[in-house]
């Protein structure tokens, strides 16, 4: 839409509808719940991650499955949409690198609200550039204000915002 508007080209699109494909929330805390909420409605199949697993946490209507960090890989795999909502912590930082990206479908795209440092900046950059994951949708980053050299500028399959993704009026 950007390139077209850019252009001043109109031509008409078809948009992929999300019902039915499968969200897969890295951090599944305050926000990872209230994304959630929001897509299982709409139709989509929600798996998340949670750094401490329970029993009780398997009733959540929310979701099929929960699985714990050391079966990200698993989870990761059956997604369509990644969901990053997780606080950076000493585990977290660099949890989503090359393998990860390996296991995620070509048609997958991730989109990262939480932490930048958690996601491999270069790794992403070549998942991207490679075409081995569809595309991202970015508000934080390893390191803010992005700079002006950063590849993620250039990649037209990305939407960057500059970490203002919770700005709202209130």
């Amino acid at each position: 839409m950007i390139r077209n508007q850019t252009a001043l080209v109109w031509e008409p699109f078809d948009i992929m509808p999300i019902s039915g494909h499968r969200l897969g929330i890295i951090g599944y805390g305050d926000i990872g719940h209230a994304v959630a909420s929001i897509v299982r409605p709409m139709g989509m199949k929600v798996l998340a991650m949670k750094r401490h697993v329970s029993p009780s946490h398997n009733g959540d209507e929310l979701v099929e499955q929960i699985y714990s960090p050391d079966r990200r890989i698993d989870m990761l795999s059956r997604c369509d949409y990644i969901v990053v909502a997780t606080p950076l912590t000493s585990q977290t930082r660099g949890m989503i690198g090359e393998p990860e990206f390996a296991a995620l479908k070509p048609s997958a795209v991730l989109i990262n609200v939480g932490r930048g440092p958690v996601i491999d900046d270069k790794a992403l950059v070549r998942a991207l550039s490679d075409g081995r994951i569809r595309g991202a949708a970015l508000d934080v980053f390893d390191r803010e204000p992005l700079p002006m050299d950063s590849p993620f500028y250039r990649l037209e399959n990305v939407l960057l915002s500059p970490h203002c993704a919770d700005h709202t009026h209130d």
